[in-house]
């Protein structure tokens, strides 16, 4: 039996930390979940060793005695918010190794101008962008950008906690049609003096290339594309497949250029928008935290969490295996929540290109429960706990809200 140290993993509420534990758990690491809920979904897999409530206040308060008392070889975390606050902590505390990125480059991949503008000099192709800023001459950047346009924070982290004082919804995705509703918007935020990031709408597929670094270069890859989106119009991957191997590779040696410019280290995911009739690749931003879709690459042998691991904490220098390319994944609440917008709700759905195929879409969803190729988020018959705690919860919701 393997003799691992132990993984502290923060945040196991959702499909990504509940991948985390599985790809950890079933190589023999034992996995210690620090959790805020009574009961996440992660917790309840056989690969989560034990559940630890997380304590309150800052995380280098607690971290450095949780460390020493567990014995911890390895930290990992989910969220963007501790993400950065492990970032300023030293990157080995004791023998343990946070397997987090550093300050920089972190700073780099949250603010999307910067990365835009990095990736313009690699030689990735970068939709047109305008980041609105107190002084300039609104007017003129309102006629001269391409509509439709779509507005997006720059650095969420910093911004919402400035839009909940101010009584403004942050909202991750606006479309705006026409010069008079980017006015708008701009007059919103006109009291904040912060304004959403106005760029291009790029028409395509969603295509994320995904790469670890190690000193510069890329240890595993692997991509795929968005099928469906929770909205509709654009959010959590609910539906996604396996790109082949083979496909858009002078793309990925670009994904790979634009780490390196980065000084990026560890797991990244490279997004862009795909249009297969131009050829063109714009890039949409580099997320730099473990990524919705990564139950899709486990299922596919592509183990982003255990390649931190095993290259950081066990000194393994050997190649990762090549992953599958064949498979896809469903994310089942959102997904069925996707359906129900659109055979429901159409009116619901903001982003003025979707093509709505109530037919289409309700016959592939319910043919995908015979696909050989279909894999799922949560749903795992070796390890179905945290799919029937995730039910029972949802169930308990619905309950509370008829009673309201």
């Amino acid at each position: 039996m393997n003799d691992y140290p132990v993984a502290l993993v923060l945040g196991l509420e959702n499909a990504i930390g509940l991948t985390v534990v599985r790809e950890l758990g079933e190589r023999g690491v034992p996995v210690h979940g620090i959790a805020r809920e009574a009961a996440p979904v992660a917790a309840a897999s056989r690969h989560c060793t034990a559940m630890i409530a997380r304590p309150p206040g800052l995380i280098a308060d607690w971290l450095p005695d949780l460390i020493r008392s567990t014995g911890a070889g390895a930290v990992l975390a989910i969220s963007e918010s501790d993400l950065l606050e492990l970032s300023t902590l030293p990157p080995v505390i004791g023998d343990c190794h946070l397997l987090v990125p550093r300050p920089a480059p972190l700073a780099k991949v949250l603010d999307k101008l910067r990365t835009l503008e990095i990736a313009e000099q690699v030689g990735l192709c970068i939709p047109q962008t305008w980041q609105p800023r107190t002084g300039e001459d609104f007017a003129a950047h309102v006629a001269a950008m391409r509509y439709p346009l779509v507005a997006k924070w720059a650095n969420p982290p910093e911004i919402m906690p400035v839009l909940e004082r101010a009584g403004l919804e942050w909202l991750k995705t606006e479309y705006v049609r026409t010069p008079q509703e980017l006015a708008a918007l701009l007059d919103r935020y006109a009291r904040v003096g912060h304004w959403p990031l106005i760029q291009q709408y790029c028409r395509g597929v969603g295509l994320g290339q995904m790469l670890y670094m190690d000193n510069g270069q890329a240890t595993l890859r692997f991509q795929h594309r968005r099928l469906h989106e929770w909205p509709p119009e654009g959010g959590v991957s609910t539906l996604c497949r396996a790109e082949p191997n083979t496909a858009h590779a002078a793309q990925m040696r670009l994904s790979e250029a634009l780490l390196c410019a980065l000084d990026w280290q560890g797991q990244a995911m490279v997004e862009y928008r795909y249009e297969a009739e131009s050829g063109r690749y714009w890039l949409m931003e580099v997320n730099g935290r473990f990524w919705g879709s990564l139950p899709l690459a486990r299922h596919c042998g592509a183990l982003f969490a255990w390649e931190a691991y095993r290259r950081t904490v066990l000194r393994q220098t050997d190649a990762a295996p090549i992953p599958r390319d064949t498979l896809r994944a469903r994310y089942m609440v959102p997904e069925t929540k996707r359906l129900a917008r659109i055979l429901l709700s159409p009116g619901r759905i903001s982003d003025p290109f979707f093509r709505r195929r109530p037919l289409t879409d309700l016959g592939a969803y319910l043919l995908s429960f015979f696909d050989p190729r279909a894999r799922y988020y949560v749903f795992s018959l070796s390890d179905p706990r945290p799919w029937l705690r995730d039910m029972t919860q949802m169930f308990r919701k619905a309950v509370r809200r008829g009673k309201r």
